[in-house]
């Protein structure tokens, strides 16, 4: 009986999150089609299991009480009351302050705490190198580089937000003097109130590996609050950054201007 629960709960919780559109929330969604897959296969062997129960309900008939069939029901709601009742909340600026900004890897700074959470949050600069073999991964990054550099205009969109990243953090003095456009929303430097920093949270395959990812920026008067969502355009330059102890790429802007938050705030790596 408790694998079947274990196995419809797990399948109900998959289906609420993906009719609900919260699934992108904690996968990258070019990887939906494994969540499917696990969820058809959990229903198999949910089915399985039930009929296994129902054949040893048949024998034990007698132990079957008003009591197991209300432990059961409420076994079988713990998943979808989970789902329900401890909403899916967009990470934001809030969640920087609250972690604290590090370059290049949070494991460096706290690795104790990763540890303790299961995952390997990223900060600044996504680093997908952990996928690839060393000589693999700079052959890829290096393809990825190419197709930007020789651009006037380097537009980080949604879709390619991700993967321009890394590269203008592994290669910042081939971008430097490069115009960019880029959208995001403001983290204002605690450090420095002459700064700030514009980021996105973006997911490498799934919540475990997430991250926030952006350009410090400098050159414009005009500051806004934490949280507001802003397109911009400038020239990259690379400045150190006394708090982090790093020479960082930046984004020395020319134009700035407050835009509506997207409907999905998230940005994911395309492989």
């Amino acid at each position: 009986m408790l694998r079947f629960l274990i196995l419809v709960g797990y399948f109900e919780m998959t289906m609420y999150l993906y009719v609900t559109g919260k699934l992108d929330q904690y996968i990258n969604l070019h990887y939906s089609y494994l969540a499917f897959l696990s969820m058809f296969l959990t229903f198999v062997l949910a089915i399985v299991q039930l009929i296994v129960w129902m054949k040893e309900m048949k024998v034990h008939s007698h132990l079957r009480t008003k009591t197991a069939q209300f432990t059961s029901l409420a076994l079988l709601l713990i998943p979808l009351g989970v789902a329900w009742l401890f909403p899916t909340v967009s990470l934001d600026a809030t969640t920087v302050a609250a972690k604290g900004y590090h370059f290049p890897l949070a494991a460096e700074v706290d690795d104790q705490t990763q540890q303790q959470e299961g995952t390997s949050v990223q900060y600044l600069k996504p680093d997908s190198s952990t996928y690839f073999t060393k000589s693999a991964y700079q052959k890829e990054m290096r393809k990825v580089a190419d197709q930007y550099l020789d651009k006037d205009l380097i537009q980080i969109t949604a879709d390619n937000y991700m993967a321009v990243m890394e590269v203008i953090y592994d290669y910042p003095d081939e971008f430097v003097g490069k115009t960019v456009e880029m959208t995001g929303f403001v983290y204002n430097d605690p450090d420095n109130p002459n700064q700030q920093f514009l980021f996105r949270f973006g997911i490498i395959h799934c919540i475990a590996d997430s991250g926030v990812y952006g350009l410090l920026t400098t050159g414009q008067s005009q500051h806004f609050a934490n949280d507001t969502w802003v397109k911009a355009r400038g020239t990259i330059k690379i400045i150190y950054h006394n708090s982090l102890e790093q020479s960082l790429p930046s984004l020395e802007l020319t134009d700035l201007i407050q835009i509506q938050k997207p409907a999905n705030p998230y940005v994911y790596r395309v492989f």
